[in-house]
């Protein structure tokens, strides 16, 4: 792994953890309530930074969050600047992540088929 490649990783981990306390605790907007920052992706020259995040309830229409996210990013980043030790800022892009519901919709696909596949075991002895 390069230190390159180590070094925006890093970057990426503080900068989820720190943007999840910010939202929760200072940014005191009603459509980020029920939202979490599920993970955050920066680029090379740390220039830009994608910021994943989903909704407690999954069918939520995830634009007023990602608005209001969108709305918020100039104080996002002025908390980041005094948090974290370098010298740029990304911009931040707000993505809503959809694989938690993604993956509750595959787990119940799978619970259908392993329930009629049980239903239908009998019949076939």
């Amino acid at each position: 792994m390069s230190k390159e490649f180590a070094r925006s990783r890093r970057i990426a981990e503080q900068m989820r953890r720190l943007l999840s306390e910010i939202v929760r605790r200072d940014v005191k907007d009603p459509r980020l309530q029920f939202l979490t920052i599920t993970g955050v992706e920066v680029s090379g020259d740390l220039s830009h930074a994608k910021v994943f995040f989903s909704l407690l309830e999954p069918d939520a229409d995830p634009g007023p969050a990602e608005g209001a996210l969108v709305k918020a990013s100039g104080y996002l980043r002025s908390h980041l600047g005094k948090a974290m030790h370098v010298r740029q800022i990304p911009q931040l892009h707000f993505v809503h992540d959809t694989s938690l519901s993604e993956g509750a919709r595959i787990t119940s696909l799978i619970d259908d088929v392993v329930d009629e596949d049980s239903g239908t075991e009998g019949g076939h002895g």
